[in-house]
């Protein structure tokens, strides 16, 4: 397992999807924001929760195509499946190399850039703890998605259409967490519900991924 995240790390810098492509997406989206709705700070502040969370899982989706699909086009993704390691395994190792690559990088970086959206001082620690709670669920369900779509041509825009439905339960908790830190509410509760989503995630979904592979497989 260790030599297939190491692999997919190496792969998913190589391949120029992983941390440059989506902390510059998210760049863009933050620095675009205040010339669409102005430069008041009130605006700013109030809908900051909101629009962090929104690039994050906007950028988390850049790269989800790229998961499964270089193995699927080199033959390595049917050693993969016959090697000793249980497909649960490998698509566990998968979110977890997205993850890393992706959701890592963003949440590190959305405190620094919540400070141009003048978001509020007490919500940068809720900012940075929801990300940490909810990204990796975004990684699962993405991983899932993109085995549903593996092998298809032009399946990115598939990948979205099926992902962003499911992405609406985290991003409504997420962004909560935020706002109720932000007006010096108890966040707990939303953290909490984040929290199982994501570990209902991580226990249903690699069964769920790894039967779908050996579908698209045969």
């Amino acid at each position: 397992m260790i030599a297939l995240l190491l692999r997919d790390l190496r792969l998913a810098v190589r391949a120029g999807g992983g941390f440059g492509l989506g902390l510059a997406f998210f760049l863009i989206v933050v620095v675009l924001v205040p010339f669409g709705v102005g430069p008041e700070t009130a605006v700013l502040s109030r809908i900051a929760p909101g629009i962090l969370w929104v690039a994050s899982l906007l950028a988390a989706l850049l790269s989800l195509d790229r998961i499964f699909a270089l193995d699927f086009e080199d033959g390595a993704l049917a050693l993969i499946a016959t090697s000793p390691l249980p497909l649960e395994g490998a698509a566990l190792v998968k979110a977890l190399a997205h993850w890393i690559t992706t959701g890592l990088p963003l949440t590190l970086v959305a405190p620094a850039l919540g400070f141009l959206l003048s978001l509020a001082p007490e919500a940068y620690a809720y900012l940075l703890l929801s990300l940490l709670i909810g990204t990796p669920a975004l990684s699962m369900i993405g991983t899932f998605g993109a085995a549903l779509t593996v092998g298809l041509r032009r399946g990115g825009l598939l990948l979205s259409l099926l992902v962003l439905p499911l992405y609406v339960p985290t991003l409504i908790f997420g962004a909560e967490a935020v706002r109720r830190g932000a007006d010096g509410l108890d966040p707990t509760g939303a953290l909490m519900l984040m929290g199982g989503i994501t570990a209902g995630c991580f226990a249903v979904l690699p069964f769920a991924t790894a039967a779908v592979l050996r579908i698209n497989l045969r």
